[in-house]
């Protein structure tokens, strides 16, 4: 046979048009079946590992909140102890204020009082020189007897003692007062620098809550993320269920298609006839689904496109068989259309489909290839699996 001429490339684009205007839908024959089960299982096994590091990812993200949470807790408590301290010593500086407060009233009684006492006692003393004695002397001057005189005089002696006396005191006094007013400055200064110190603590310790609790809420929100992401590979890895489950349907549909058609009626290559075009249908078919294989991979192609045309469970025509719906992946992709416009089959191509049209065949009856899938069983040439 010889290639198609100009003619024939537009009555090709005829049969193309048919085609599609005959309801023959277009979708990938390999990957519908074996190889976007392989693809869909690939993916499954792909999202199942993304799901698994976003459960690992999630579980540290959720450790990782725990620890901070427990970290938050401690912190607080620790910054209600240093509220509680904070609070006493606010207390205690009040009660040392009004400790102070008494003390330095108490002192100032204490200097009134020693001050009165002590002009009392000069006022006294003064007046005992201004009248040189006198006074005493006619006191003891004037008494009736020695006795009374003597007692006169202890009389005056004790006065004066008495008055030395209590000023001493009051002294002593308004000493022990002075240092007990300074003792509680001294306390009332270290409170105060105490108080300085747990408001810088109670301060740190407000730092590393407001801190922990940023943390907490960005590793809240990337845990957020986390499990959404998840349900959403879950969900995904449910729907990739669904279609493997679909595809495996198919794939099991097919073999009973392959073994029905080995089981039905065949009519013999010399009851077949060939329209203009299919030559180079076929021809560009084979380089697309087999251009790079051995010449056997391209003859075995063309021999499962013959099988079906001469099967009475497939279509009678090479448009109808290449063009069936969810045959031939070139079909949906295009890649076919592309080859049929710029004629890219090979002089192999065209021989395997003249060897083909001829009846000749390698894979026997078989009506299906694909590449390899485990429990698939069929003659293998190339990388693909006749059956």
């Amino acid at each position: 046979m010889r290639r198609i001429t100009g003619m024939g490339k537009r009555l090709m684009a005829v049969f193309l048009v048919a085609a599609m205007a005959a309801g023959l839908s277009i979708s990938a024959y390999a990957l519908t079946t074996k190889e976007q089960l392989e693809q869909a299982q690939q993916e499954r096994e792909q999202t199942k590992g993304q799901l698994d590091e976003t459960k690992e990812n999630i579980s540290g993200l959720q450790n990782e909140l725990d620890t901070l949470q427990g970290k938050l807790n401690h912190l607080n408590e620790q910054l209600s102890d240093v509220s509680e301290r904070l609070a006493e010593l606010e207390e205690q500086i009040d009660n040392k204020e009004r400790e102070i407060e008494e003390t330095q009233a108490a002192l100032e009684e204490a200097r009134a009082e020693a001050d009165h006492q002590y002009e009392a006692m000069k006022s006294r003393i003064q007046y005992t020189y201004e009248r040189n004695d006198y006074a005493l002397l006619e006191g003891m001057l004037g008494a009736d007897s020695i006795s009374d005189m003597l007692n006169y005089y202890d009389f005056v002696a004790a006065i004066s003692a008495y008055d030395e006396q209590k000023l001493e005191d009051f002294r002593n006094i308004r000493d022990q007062i002075d240092l007990q007013e300074q003792k509680l400055q001294e306390e009332r200064a270290e409170l105060a620098d105490y108080k300085v110190q747990v408001e810088a603590e109670q301060a740190k310790v407000s730092g590393y809550i407001s801190s922990t609790s940023s943390d907490i809420a960005q590793n809240a929100g990337q845990l957020s993320n986390a499990q959404a992401e998840a349900e959403a590979y879950e969900a995904r890895i449910k729907e990739q269920d669904a279609d493997i489950a679909a595809l495996k349907k198919k794939l099991a549909e097919e073999m009973a298609m392959s073994r029905l058609a080995a089981q039905s009626a065949k009519r013999d290559i010399s009851e077949v006839s060939f329209a203009e075009g299919d030559r180079y249908l076929l021809a560009n078919l084979i380089y697309c689904e087999a251009g790079g294989e051995p010449y056997a991979g391209q003859l075995a192609v063309g021999a499962v496109v013959i099988n079906r045309l001469r099967s009475s469970v497939y279509p009678d025509t090479m448009v109808g068989v290449i063009y069936q719906k969810s045959q031939f992946s070139p079909v949906a992709s295009g890649r076919l259309a592309i080859a049929l416009n710029e004629d890219r089959a090979t002089a192999y191509c065209y021989q395997a489909a003249d060897e083909a049209m001829a009846g000749v065949t390698n894979v026997g009856d078989c009506v299906y290839f694909r590449t390899p899938i485990e429990g698939l069983s069929g003659i293998s040439i190339g990388g693909h699996i006749f059956y």
